[in-house]
């Protein structure tokens, strides 16, 4: 399979900068894998699709304002700092991307906040772009924490091109997101209201929460036309005796499984068992999944509509079938559909 094959035309006016006013009346395409068909719904009717004891698996990971923006010591330049992982909290080290990264070095100061009250040092060059930064702060984690988090904004990717607003903290973050560590929001679940979640619960849907704090490595691109060279950036995942049991017994019953999400498909791709079952997880995945592939755990998927070239494009032509999905793709651009992670929903049964 080649990266070209996910090349297609995307208008510019077709890439979501806002959300839609209700998180569940996004539009939704949902595409029959069987018969082929293709509906246009509105992302609320999803309840059509699913029956008691069906199990939805959502990502719980939360988004943290990582992006912050700094002065150089001396010249005084403005220096953009997007804080990726935590690596020592004692130490206050953060792993982090700079730009302009030409002008960073080992031994560089930054000051942050309008008094300059937050202070670090530049310790490590891990890569053209990232650094180990070290955080000079004399009060206790939680207050450090709380002081760096101040500092920084909601991360919104960089192809809304607009500036962060008020609404963004809220809205660039799902309802049931409780475990810090994303600097990418999981999209599909978005989509996602409390009064739907309360009707799929009344629905005696089942709800499994797993976590894969999302990593920028979504938005880098692919510089290599062979897809089985390219290599994925690594994200945490945790997949607890809960979700197990949840998933698990909804298979053995013979019910729907429906993935909320690429990073949920590829968790649970990456933590299932030869005999097709789901097993706890405790660790990293760089799981890269594209056609053609065998899914094991899911028989339905929300995903949003992703851009040209992406990885998550690429997922969900595995799952749905790469020319059903690229066709659908071709009406969606048509029928002016919303792209990216403010856009609108897909549903792959």
């Amino acid at each position: 399979m080649k990266l070209s094959k996910f090349k297609f035309n995307l208008p510019d006016n077709l890439i979501a900068s806002h959300p839609a006013p209700n998180r569940d009346e996004s539009r939704m395409m949902v595409i029959n894998r069987k018969t082929g068909e293709i509906e246009h719904k509105i992302f609320k009717e999803i309840l059509d699709y699913f029956n008691e004891k069906d199990v939805f698996i959502f990502n719980n990971t939360q988004v943290f304002p990582a992006r912050l923006y700094g002065n150089k010591e001396k010249t005084g330049a403005r220096i953009e700092v997007f804080l990726l992982r935590e690596l020592n909290s004692d130490l206050r080290l953060w792993d982090v991307l700079v730009d302009p990264a030409r002008k960073i070095r080992i031994g560089n100061k930054l000051y942050f906040g309008e008094d300059d009250s937050m202070v670090a040092e530049v310790i490590d060059n891990t890569t053209s772009r990232g650094r180990t930064l070290r955080f000079l702060y004399d009060g206790d984690h939680d207050e450090f924490k709380a002081a760096l988090y101040a500092l920084g904004e909601t991360p919104l990717p960089k192809y809304m091109n607009r500036p962060v607003e008020v609404d963004d903290e809220k809205r660039y973050q799902n309802i049931f997101a409780t475990e810090e560590g994303a600097v990418v929001a999981p999209a599909a679940g978005l989509h996602f209201s409390r009064e739907l979640m309360k009707r799929l619960e009344i629905k005696d849907c089942r709800f499994a929460f797993l976590t894969v704090h999302l990593g920028l490595g979504n938005f880098r691109e692919i510089d290599v036309e062979d897809l089985t060279k390219h290599k994925m950036d690594s994200e945490q995942m945790f997949v607890n005796s809960d979700v197990v049991k949840i998933v698990n017994e909804g298979k053995g019953g013979n019910h729907k499984i429906c993935a909320i999400g690429t990073s949920v498909m590829r968790a649970i791709e990456t933590a299932v068992s030869t005999d097709g079952r789901l097993k706890e997880f405790e660790g990293w995945t760089n799981k890269f999944i594209f056609p053609p592939y065998e899914f094991s755990v899911a028989t339905s998927m929300v995903t949003n509509f992703h851009l040209p070239l992406s990885t998550l494009l690429m997922m969900t032509a595995s799952f749905g079938g790469y020319d059903m999905i690229m066709d659908a793709y071709r009406k969606a651009v048509e029928e002016e559909y919303r792209f990216g992670a403010y856009g609108d929903a897909m549903l792959i049964v």
